[in-house]
């Protein structure tokens, strides 16, 4: 078994826990005889840039230590020239905010994180294609637009120090100026686009977000498929009543919600839109959402 891997690091991912923490967590996974390259990121979007170049010099397993944001960056920097290449593998050292992916496989973080780059357990993943009027977007986890977005925007430019604390707190503050939209949409071989109003839309690889939030229950890491959930235009009072079921689940069985599993969904919006997508923000025209069935290992 090869046991050689780049650590990319995101020193300033947890409100800069993960800078205090990296080296002594490395430091085990030495002693248990793995070969660790460490590259440190000093910048957002460079840890693209160090996977691009390390898969171009046939670096194969990687490790992001880090958050979900960490893990989105070295994705996109394996892809896109991993779809016609040699599969990559992603390890992960989980010391961010929200840590979001992970929790479709485990609820002991770090640990088990650990514990699988040791003993080398691995499966296959999906890897989410977003094409937008720009470029390629990559993701393992989901892209949200709508209210979720909202407020993952509000929380990453007012509150992302406070982790997932800051996250209820945008979340309450998207609630105060509560916003229904529409974002036309034709999933699969829908015979006409999609234009009602809603409080937001989902398009998910795992089930989690916002670090414990379930907004897809019933999505799945290695399906091929694209768990698409909507909740329609709910009021701020239903909101408010059904908010807690955001962390179990079960909103989507809310009679303004749904789930399709979808193979690809196709954009008809007029100008570009705030996303959220694994735990990052961006305001992107997008075009089109598929999938990579099994396009990555994931080491966990």
């Amino acid at each position: 078994m090869n046991r050689r891997f780049l650590a990319i690091i995101n020193p300033a991912a947890g409100g800069g826990r993960c800078g205090r923490m990296a080296q002594d967590a490395l430091a085990k996974l030495r002693a248990a005889n793995l070969e660790i390259e460490i590259a440190e990121t000093k910048e957002p979007g460079q840890a693209t840039i160090l996977a691009r170049a390390a898969y171009a010099r046939g670096c194969r397993q990687f490790i992001a230590v880090g958050g979900d944001g960490t893990s989105c960056e070295i994705v996109n920097g394996l892809f896109p020239e991993a779809e016609n290449g040699e599969r990559p593998a992603l390890g992960f050292l989980p010391l961010g905010t929200g840590n979001s992916f992970l929790r479709d496989f485990t609820d002991r973080g770090a640990e088990a994180s650990a514990a699988a780059l040791v003993e080398g357990r691995r499966r296959g993943c999906d890897v989410l294609r977003l094409r937008h009027a720009g470029g390629v977007l990559y993701f393992t986890n989901l892209l949200s637009m709508g209210f979720a977005a909202d407020a993952a925007v509000v929380a990453n430019r007012r509150f992302k120090p406070l982790g997932q604390f800051g996250y209820i707190l945008a979340v309450m503050l998207c609630l105060a100026r509560l916003r229904r939209r529409a974002f036309p949409l034709r999933a699969d071989d829908d015979a006409e686009p999609d234009r009602r109003r809603c409080l937001f839309l989902s398009f998910n690889n795992s089930k989690f977000t916002g670090g414990t939030m379930m907004i897809a229950p019933q999505a799945s890491t290695d399906d091929g498929l694209i768990e698409f959930v909507r909740w329609g235009p709910v009021g701020r009072l239903q909101l408010i009543a059904n908010f807690s079921s955001l962390f179990d689940g079960s909103h989507i069985r809310h009679p303004q919600a749904s789930r399709r599993a979808v193979r690809s969904v196709e954009f008809q919006l007029d100008a570009p839109i705030d996303i959220m997508v694994d735990g990052e923000t961006f305001t992107l025209d997008c075009r089109r959402i598929d999938v990579l069935p099994g396009a990555l290992d994931v080491i966990i």
